[in-house]
């Protein structure tokens, strides 16, 4: 059976537009969705990041969030037939507070895999409370001694490692040092669920806002490596791929390591397979062989 993969809608943000991109429009407020992914028809399902716990724990931040029942993981999952003891691994993308905020929600039979790298950095204090909760933190670290609750990946650049047959993760960093891909095989070419690295598409790749070299992409306005490193992580995520999809924008699909079409529905439709090519509209139509 072919794997396939949804989006799964848990929520928007509303922060700073040069939060997102590098020095756009800063002071002007932009409202970005918040992307879980389903794999399904594989061995098991499995769900890439889980959100964010509360919408209130923005606030101090000079955020805000917007977390509808109906959109919860619960429900999203039901439209599947699944519930949450159904899914037999959590990967996450990365830890920061948006991505693995409901992981106490699944039990302690459903392994969290993650980077090393990434559990060691969000327990380090470097970036602060806006990026990793305590709350997501600690839990990570019950799931750390208890049994099978937690799989430490050691990816480093030189390998992948597989986490059922047909998903691997691979590092990919720039955003955080333990940020990683999780590349998914799928009838329609190699998915890349790549978590922040990129925020949004037109922006960074399309039409990259400060970069004029060729095939340059425009970095975000969050990282906490350099520039280099975040560039690098964007072209490594972009190389190989047939589907791009970022955590906080539509997905897009990728022709020679460029962005030819967008699902631009696949963010309010969880039933959507973005595996599909036939379902994405082209950015331009002679970009589209």
């Amino acid at each position: 059976m072919a794997l396939k993969i949804y989006p799964i809608n848990l929520g928007t943000i509303t922060l700073d537009a040069s939060g997102l991109v590098l020095f756009r429009n800063p002071g002007q407020k932009v409202t970005i969705p918040t992307l879980a992914f389903l794999i399904t028809g594989g061995d098991a399902p499995i769900l890439v990041d889980t959100g964010s716990r509360t919408a209130s724990q923005y606030e101090a931040f000079g955020m805000s969030a917007y977390q509808p029942d109906e959109w919860s993981i619960d429900r999203h999952l039901a439209r599947h037939g699944l519930r949450r003891n159904d899914i037999r691994y959590v990967v996450h993308t990365h830890a920061h507070v948006d991505h693995c905020g409901a992981d106490d929600q699944f039990p302690m039979t459903t392994t969290v895999c993650m980077a090393r790298r990434e559990l060691e950095f969000a327990a380090s204090g470097l970036m602060g409370p806006a990026m990793y909760a305590a709350q997501d933190t600690k839990h990570l670290i019950d799931r750390l001694y208890t049994r099978d609750a937690l799989r430490l990946l050691d990816v480093d650049g030189t390998f992948d490692e597989e986490i059922m047959p047909g998903v691997a993760v691979r590092l990919s960093g720039g955003h955080t040092p333990g940020s990683i891909s999780i590349l998914v095989e799928t009838d329609g070419g190699i998915a890349n669920i790549c978590g922040d690295i990129v925020y949004n598409v037109e922006d960074q790749l399309t039409t990259p806002l400060l970069d004029h070299n060729y095939r340059e992409p425009t970095i975000t306005g969050n990282r906490a490596l350099s520039t280099l490193a975040e560039k690098t992580a964007i072209k490594r995520a972009m190389a190989g791929c047939r589907f791009l999809l970022p955590s906080h924008d539509a997905p897009g699909l990728v022709e020679d390591s460029t962005i030819v079409a967008r699902h631009n529905s696949a963010i309010d439709d969880p039933t959507a397979d973005v595996t599909k090519a036939a379902q994405y509209d082209a950015v331009r139509a002679d970009l589209v062989a």
